[in-house]
């Protein structure tokens, strides 16, 4: 006999953008991690969520651009669809207080288009490079001859290659002797790692540490490029594209 179909889940009514940060510790939380850590918060909040139909329904919940285990960041962000119309910034206090120390929630507001954030400002540290050694390396990335630099990095899929620089739409010293980069999100998505791989290709003698990756926003990639500019030092220097 066949097994009956369970009922439909009514659509959202509601679509909430959470924007929230991985800070301390917290940035070795894997995904999944941070999924049920989020899902947690949601029940003791009481977020009214929307559930996906079918023999297991889950939240509605969709993550955006979500940054790589290790990483810390200031924008992380993730959509949420809710079975009634609430108060953003109730949600905000809410959902902030029943997460746990180092996932803050920054902001949450009422989505209001689908794509918002094409690029992401990141902020890289690399051990006890100094400000000359970063110049000298950016040197060689803007004045390339080949246009491409190809890294390869191990997915769950296998070893996968692709070009490190196309999307990267400047990269540039800024204080503390670390480097500011906006990279698009592309497909396959381009990290700040993969970038630094790529500069190790050109300079080998650059630190061999695991560079500490920072998020600081998300957006267009244009007002990206301007908010570097607007702090950074005289080192500053496009890619082009």
């Amino acid at each position: 006999m066949a097994r009956p179909q369970p009922p439909q889940q009514p659509p959202p009514v509601m679509r909430l953008l959470v924007k929230y940060g991985k800070i301390g510790p917290m940035r070795f939380a894997s995904h999944r991690d941070y999924a049920r850590a989020l899902e947690r918060g949601l029940r003791r909040a009481e977020v009214p969520m929307a559930y996906s139909s079918g023999f297991n329904p889950h939240q509605r919940v969709s993550y955006i651009n979500p940054a790589p285990t290790g990483a810390l960041s200031q924008a992380e962000y993730v959509v949420l669809s809710l079975s009634q119309a609430v108060d953003p910034d109730l949600v905000r206090q809410r959902l902030g207080a029943a997460m746990p120390t180092g996932l803050p929630v920054f902001e949450v507001s009422v989505v209001t288009r689908p794509d918002p954030f094409p690029a992401s400002l990141w902020r890289v540290h690399l051990g006890d490079t100094t400000v000359d050694e970063w110049r000298d390396c950016l040197a060689a990335f803007h004045d390339r001859l080949d246009p491409q630099l190809m890294v390869t990095r191990l997915t769950k899929n296998g070893p996968r290659s692709f070009d490190a620089a196309a999307p990267v739409k400047t990269i540039a010293v800024a204080e503390d002797n670390d480097v500011e980069m906006v990279i698009c999100h592309t497909e396959p998505l381009v990290r700040p790692d993969d970038v630094v791989t790529a500069l190790r290709g050109l300079r080998p003698n650059l630190s061999d540490e695991p560079p500490l990756m920072t998020r600081l926003a998300q957006g267009e990639a244009s007002e990206l490029v301007e908010r570097t500019h607007g702090h950074q030092s005289d080192l500053v220097e496009d890619t082009e594209g």
